[in-house]
């Protein structure tokens, strides 16, 4: 990914029983196909009994990777309507399988459709949502007479310091959202009229809690 996105917190599972079938959905964090097909595997294996084991998922930058499988339920009942669910709440790399003990009663293409989109978004519901926030590292480097400051500046702002580093001087790295990088640099040098040295570091990943709104209704 080279921009913003959500993604579930961890990785869980949650069941429905709807006139005793029960609709079991597990969801997990992948980042390949690969990954993908392993956990709709193990998922398979641990439930040897079940009747159906359907499931969607999303892979890649731009979601250029999506599958879905009725896995033997009524075409487009199953399959269609977890990868909908995905699409709806706006998740990325994810996979979600939901398993099927038949309870007996036949519940028609709607009721089926119901059943395994609501058993993914409790699913989701259930395990969270996080955004991965794009952000770049800035290694500060300031003399001790500076430093005070400095990190007064950096707590007023909440901007979050990785490490601090005491030597000669005092080398602090910070992490910044990438598009907020150039403004921050600005800031601090202006800031310390110029009596700092600030190197760009590496882009990475940082996870912020999200709130989880009810997708549908059981």
């Amino acid at each position: 990914m080279s921009e913003n996105y959500l993604t579930i917190k961890a990785s869980g599972s949650h069941e429905l029983e709807i006139k005793k079938s029960r609709f079991i959905c597990s969801v997990q964090r992948v980042a390949t196909k690969e990954a993908a097909d392993a956990f709709i595997e193990s998922v398979r294996q641990d439930n040897p009994k079940a009747n159906h084991n359907c499931f969607a998922y999303m892979v890649g930058e731009h979601d250029e990777v999506q599958r879905e499988s009725d896995d033997g339920e009524p075409s487009g009942t199953a399959g269609v309507p977890i990868l909908e669910v995905l699409k709806r709440m706006k998740i990325h790399d994810v996979v979600a399988v939901v398993t099927r003990y038949f309870g007996g009663t036949k519940l028609g293409a709607g009721g089926l459709i119901r059943a395994y989109s609501n058993a993914t978004s409790r699913a989701i519901e259930k395990v969270g949502l996080v955004e991965k926030v794009l952000q770049r590292d800035l290694n500060l480097t300031v003399s001790y007479a500076n430093y005070e400051k400095l990190n007064y500046h950096l707590q007023q702002k909440q901007i979050n310091v990785i490490d601090t580093n005491y030597g000669s001087n005092v080398d602090v790295t910070i992490a910044v959202n990438v598009d907020d990088a150039a403004p921050v640099q600005a800031e601090i040098t202006n800031l310390l009229s110029g009596q700092v040295t600030i190197k760009s570091g590496d882009e990475h990943y940082h996870e912020v809690d999200v709130p989880v709104y009810p997708d549908a209704k059981d």
